[in-house]
């Protein structure tokens, strides 16, 4: 039989076919625009995923037996507040994961309801990209829009209702909406009357490995795909990537780097950081993970190459960056081009070159952003650090990850060996392998992961250049608390 995975990404859907043995049989890709009408905010028309998802699939199945297609599965973009009216219309653009107007929103909740008790409620303190700040921004800049809401949902589980119908929504990826008990599995009642909305607007919750329906029957006959096909409930994109790379169990690591950049931590049992600089979510695989988030990580390096440099030359712009320069860079780089989450939480926060002389180079400012990139991760490992976990080794994924001086940089700045899967499909890999277990393919999802996860290349830290990024670590830290108030006081905030 075969499976259909969904990446739904922020700058596109990639669509995957695999069998059930994970022989990936095919792969499509298409793009769709994002908004950014104001400095600071992010959008999208859910009306664009749709398409690509309905255009996509036929193409993907070409020269393929739909008829063999058991079960799809999805990963998508997490946080995107998704609202749509009685008629199951869009109301409003998605505002997405990286949108950053929400900003004196998230200050009445961890200020004024307080910290200690979101976190009591939802595990979970208030960040920009959340999806309840979302909520009450949208009550009260867009009233009229906001009476109209009879649906609210994240990206990927708007695909999900457009497939069958069902308006669902797993906990790994509600667990980012702060509307979540993560601990209890259920909706916070508190949470949602803050927000002046009710359950019946929520969706329905199930495992990520759940069936929550099969196809409309007019969708089946669009995509010509057989009416019987399961459609699980899918995850938020690092929970699917985290099974796509095998991430499961007591301890595991994964680290992505996408657009955004994602230290996640998968837990048998629920845990919470007490100063919630990582975040407390529910896991793809039915238990828990803690999880670091950087808005900015691949998208650094892109915004660096095509927007300043004016170039897709990635490898020839890495080249003059030779083994000699690692941990000798004396330019430093804040990835903080949307702000920025964990572990500081400041959407005043900015992208920074700092260190840089008469003398300083492209490759230099090149070398400066892999490295920022890799050592704001290693913030959150500082902070996994503290809560007695032991981190040894991580999967890294994610389109920096195909980059080999990259994965040197960032196995030598944390001092951990990194393991590289052999499929590089994170999230729709991940997709993919729950609708497997969706479809009984598969008894669980560390099943899954443990016939069909296989490692390609294991990258190992070397002592010198990890004591000398230890020493450049120490000097990056110390730049962001010197320039916070500035960053402040530039945003129109008081330092």
């Amino acid at each position: 039989m075969l499976y259909i995975g969904i990446d739904l990404g922020t700058s596109a859907v990639k669509l995957l076919l695999t069998d059930g043995e994970g022989e990936i049989k095919n792969i499509v890709s298409k793009e769709y625009p994002l908004e950014f009408p104001q400095p600071g905010w992010s959008q999208q028309n859910p009306e664009d995923w749709k398409q690509a998802v309905l255009e996509g699939i036929p193409e993907l199945l070409a020269g393929f037996d739909a008829s063999q297609v058991a079960g799809i599965g999805a990963g998508g973009q997490m946080h995107g507040l998704v609202v749509l009216d009685r008629e199951g219309k869009v109301i409003r653009p998605a505002i997405l994961w990286n949108d950053g107007r929400t900003a004196r929103q998230v200050d009445w909740l961890n200020n004024v309801v307080g910290r200690e008790k979101l976190s009591k409620l939802t595990a979970n303190i208030a960040f920009a990209g959340f999806t309840a700040p979302k909520l009450l921004w949208m009550r009260e800049n867009e009233p009229d829009l906001f009476a109209k809401i009879d649906k609210i949902m994240l990206p990927k589980d708007y695909i999900n209702y457009i497939l069958t119908g069902v308006h669902c929504t797993d906990y790994s990826d509600a667990s980012g909406m702060l509307l979540l008990d993560v601990a209890r599995k259920c909706w916070s009642k508190e949470m949602l009357e803050l927000c002046g909305i009710s359950e019946e607007q929520m969706p329905r919750l199930f495992e990520s490995y759940e069936k929550v329906g099969t196809l409309k029957p007019e969708i089946a006959r669009e995509l010509g795909l057989p009416e019987n096909v399961v459609v699980c409930a899918g995850a938020g994109d690092n929970a699917a990537a985290a099974v796509g790379t095998g991430t499961v169990g007591e301890g595991a690591c994964n680290i992505s780097l996408g657009t955004s950049g994602t230290i996640f931590i998968s837990s048998e049992k629920f845990g919470v950081d007490p100063n919630n600089a990582l975040h407390a979510f529910a896991h793809a695989d039915g238990h828990y993970h803690l999880m670091g988030c950087m808005l900015s990580a691949a998208s650094c390096n892109k915004w660096l190459m095509e927007d300043i440099f004016k170039t897709s030359d990635y490898a020839g712009e890495q080249k003059d960056i030779t083994p000699g320069k690692l941990g000798n860079n004396h330019v430093y780089f804040l990835p903080y081009l949307m702000g920025e989450r964990s572990p500081i939480n400041d959407t005043n926060a900015r992208g920074t070159f700092a260190g840089m002389t008469m003398d300083t180079t492209r490759s230099d400012l090149t070398q400066a952003v892999l490295e920022g990139v890799a050592f704001a991760i290693r913030d959150s490992f500082e902070v996994a650090r503290t809560l007695g976990i032991d981190i040894r080794r991580s999967k890294i994924c994610g389109g920096g990850a195909k980059s080999p001086l990259w994965k040197t940089i960032m196995a030598n700045v944390l001092n951990i060996q990194l393991d590289v899967p052999e499929s590089e499909q994170g999230p729709g890999m991940g997709g993919a392998m729950l609708a497997m277990v969706a479809c009984g393919l598969y008894p669980s999802v560390a099943g899954a992961c443990a016939r069909l996860v296989r490692t390609a290349e294991t990258v190992t830290p070397d002592p010198d250049l990890a004591a000398r990024y230890e020493a450049r670590y120490r000097q990056f830290k110390a730049i962001y608390p010197a320039l916070k108030d500035v960053f402040a006081a530039m945003n129109g905030g008081q330092p």
